[in-house]
């Protein structure tokens, strides 16, 4: 199995990467703070303006070590690879796949996005009793059980685009009330993205893209093209095929928002507001989500497919491996990431 190593998130803006022998160096103001040793790198996260240096981005590429470029507010900029890797035949029955079987593999890839949110929300009525009676929350959990249902008898990408935003409408309608901690002051009232307009939006918002990103070097890693997918349309610049993958998995990026806000780890102070409205997370706000991340990224979870404890961050990998298999014809479905 894969060797989990780190990865390198510069939240500085004043931050420049530097090459050093084997090492990873990073400069602030031309002092040196730290250095890495490669070996212990698998991906690199910058929210910096200086960038890093011309001789770090080489090595990085011979040793396929992805670079991210990341505004300090957590929009992707850009993203630094080397030559494309694995089997050209891979890909090429990756694109004749997903041209045949891109109803199939939406519908379960979106069911899967709805039965994990239905899971999301029980895990709080677990915790908190007093929520189990709420209408509204019932109501959510039915739409997003019928909506999982509806997709199976979907006849187009475009149907299930319909079904996917009614019940994603529906999933945030009660999302504030899993905010179960009174003595917290953020609060969601809708889902707003580009920019986000509160704290908790802004918080989704940075860690779905670290997630996306993650998927994509995944995919990558096993020789599948991030650029093409089956269910987002194709667009110059974006991993279609790391977006479809993640929404699956945005369960997991939601429970880990609502622990963060719910333990008060992140609070009102974490984040900082434009005058446009938008609202972004400090840069001591992105410390601490980038630290606890690395640290969930170590707790195992029970792979529904295969049976066995894995590493929260190997499931980009495990289900990008499990998407190859399914491309090649060795398995006969792609398995869906679900939640028991």
């Amino acid at each position: 199995m894969r060797k989990l190593l780190n990865t390198l998130y510069i939240t500085n803006e004043n931050a420049y990467l530097s090459l050093d022998g084997e090492n990873i160096v990073c400069k602030l103001d031309n002092d040196e703070k730290f250095r890495i040793p490669f070996d212990n790198v698998e991906n690199i996260v910058c929210f910096n303006y200086l960038g890093c240096s011309p001789a770090l981005m080489g090595k990085c590429v011979s040793k396929c070590i992805p670079i991210n470029f990341h505004s300090p507010q957590g929009k992707f900029l850009a993203k630094v690879c080397g030559e494309t890797k694995g089997n050209v035949f891979l890909r090429v029955a990756q694109i004749d796949v997903f041209r045949q079987n891109a109803l199939r593999l939406t519908q379960n890839t979106i069911s899967a996005k709805f039965c994990n949110s239905v899971q999301t929300i029980k895990r709080t009525l677990h915790d908190v009793s007093i929520l189990r009676e709420d209408e509204e929350i019932h109501n959510a959990i039915s739409v997003l059980s019928d909506g999982a249902k509806k997709l199976l008898i979907a006849d187009s990408i475009d149907q299930i685009i319909g079904i996917e935003g009614n019940c994603a409408q529906s999933y945030f309608s009660v999302f504030d009330k899993l905010i179960t901690n009174k003595n917290t002051t953020l609060h969601f009232s809708y889902r707003s993205k580009r920019p986000p307009l509160d704290e908790v939006n802004a918080l989704l918002s940075f860690v779905y893209t670290l997630f996306t990103n993650e998927f994509a070097s995944a995919l990558e890693t096993v020789g599948l093209d991030s650029y093409i997918g089956y269910c987002h349309a194709l667009r110059s610049g974006r991993s279609s095929l790391a977006c479809d993958l993640v929404e699956e998995t945005r369960c997991l990026v939601d429970r880990f928002v609502l622990t963060l806000i719910n333990l008060r780890i992140i609070t009102e102070k974490d984040f900082e507001k434009q005058v446009s409205g938008a609202v972004w997370l400090s840069e001591q706000g992105r410390k601490k989500v980038l630290t606890n991340w690395q640290e969930k990224k170590r707790t195992d979870y029970l792979h529904p497919y295969l049976k066995q404890k894995i590493p929260f961050g190997l499931i980009p990998y495990i289900q990008s491996n499990l998407l190859a298999k399914y491309v090649r014809g060795d398995i006969a479905e792609y398995p869906c990431f679900l939640l028991k």
